[in-house]
């Protein structure tokens, strides 16, 4: 037993690691996507479609955006939601849970942030550019995996747990920025219907609720208000997987005792044919057991589990084919901000997460995970400079002149590549490094 419980994480782990994998290949593919659009003759017509109008609602209760505020707003939010879901479950089981675990991928992010930032501020001190200074802090956490799976296949798991645990802090401070520095104007009374249906949530989970469906709709009403008060409307996805029970329904004692006495029902009323369909108690047993099961799976991992395709497959490509399309040309328009993202990307990330490591281990409250080299973990530093998905967020949000988007755009492309690429060459040469020895 104790073997199979120590076994469970990794694979939940490798799991998650997979999809994440894949899901940065689609990313990749759809963000190229939108580079060749915007630079097509269809330019035009791409640009086009995301200012189609949508309504949604029952007059006179009815929200217009147009598609890209749909995607950027909404199903941005789905995004959000799904990486409170993975910071409450790092922070209650996982990497986050105790000082030890989290000392080191806490002090990365947080050099990983700081320093990126600071170099991005020495290119935009004074002008237009300054308030761009939280794009180059990201981390794309898929991006990154899946970069790091094609890059050492064989990296050791402690890395890969290292890079996920540091993105995830780098989640965390990206939604504590966006909330305080990113938002518009406070709407105090929307603001307040925000926080009545916040508490009503946890009200639910306080009197015992396990079912989503509830959270679900009250999510949706809380969206609703956190879109009208000003506050980022992908807040509310955070604030809503904070809410969500971690608590189930029966513990594992009692799912043990009663699945052993289902799967005991089951092996009796076998009818020799070796079918189930032709067996009633082989049936209601199965049926009892999936029940079982539902009720020892916290509504947390349930709900995590629901979005984490529909995020990696859905959500983020949209985001990505929507927002990614820049014009590529020679243009030194704002050139100081696309270089303050670039230099904070490929520079910034790589030497904040490894003077903060260095100061942790030196201190001696975290240690660099079994098999990673000091040489290896720059390497790993280099592919957290991959910033995408939410330095594209970021920058949407920090500038309303189009021009400058699209000179931060430029920045991160070339930034996230070109920390890619530098994060390949270190792991290779760290690979036969250590293959010659």
């Amino acid at each position: 037993m104790p073997a199979r419980l120590k076994k469970l994480p990794l694979t939940i782990f490798q799991r998650f690691f997979r999809t994440e994998t894949v899901g940065g290949l689609v990313l990749l593919g759809f963000g190229l996507a939108a580079l060749a659009f915007a630079n097509s003759p269809l330019s035009e017509a791409y640009n086009h479609v995301w200012k189609i109008p949508l309504t949604l609602g029952i007059a006179p209760h009815e929200l217009s955006l147009n598609l890209h505020d749909w995607i950027n707003d909404g199903l941005m939010a789905v995004f959000f939601l799904l990486v409170g879901l993975e910071i409450k479950r790092e922070l209650l089981a996982g990497e986050l849970s105790s000082a030890q675990q989290a000392a080191l991928p806490i002090a990365c992010a947080i050099g990983g942030m700081v320093v990126p930032a600071v170099i991005y501020l020495i290119f935009n001190l004074r002008g237009q550019g300054a308030h761009g200074w939280g794009i180059p802090m990201a981390t794309d956490i898929a991006f990154a995996l899946g970069a790091l799976n094609l890059i050492a296949p064989r990296a050791p798991i402690g890395a890969k747990v290292l890079l996920t645990a540091l993105a995830i802090v780098d989640d965390m401070g990206a939604v504590l920025v966006i909330s305080i520095f990113y938002s518009q104007a406070i709407v105090w009374s929307a603001l307040g219907g925000a926080a009545v249906t916040l508490l009503v949530l946890i009200g639910f989970n306080l009197i015992g609720i396990r079912r989503l469906w509830p959270y679900l709709l009250g999510g949706v009403a809380l969206w609703l208000f956190v879109h009208g008060s000003g506050v980022h409307a992908t807040i509310a996805g955070v604030a809503l997987a904070f809410t969500i029970p971690t608590h189930t329904r029966i513990n594992a004692v009692e799912f043990s005792r009663e699945a052993r006495s289902l799967l005991d029902d089951f092996n009796r009323t076998e009818t020799g044919d070796l079918l189930v369909l032709t067996s009633k108690g082989q049936q209601e047993a199965l049926f009892s057991l999936q029940r079982a099961s539902k009720g020892v799976t916290a509504p947390v991992l349930r709900l995590e589990q629901a979005l984490h395709n529909f995020s990696a497959f859905v959500v983020m490509p949209l985001f990505a084919f929507a927002n990614a399309g820049v014009k590529i040309d020679l243009s030194v328009q704002h050139i100081e901000i696309g270089l303050g993202v670039l230099a904070g990307l490929v520079f910034g990330k790589p030497v904040g997460i490894m003077m903060a490591a260095l100061i942790a281990v030196k201190m001696g409250i975290a240690r660099l995970p079994q098999a990673v080299s000091w040489r290896s973990l720059f390497g790993y530093a280099c592919l957290a400079g991959i910033g995408f998905t939410m330095s594209l967020f970021v920058a949407m949000l920090a500038f309303a002149d189009s021009t400058l988007v699209d000179a931060a755009k430029r920045g991160i492309i070339v930034g996230s590549l070109v920390a890619g690429v530098a994060g390949a060459v270190l792991l290779r040469m760290s690979s036969v490094l250590r293959d010659d020895k």
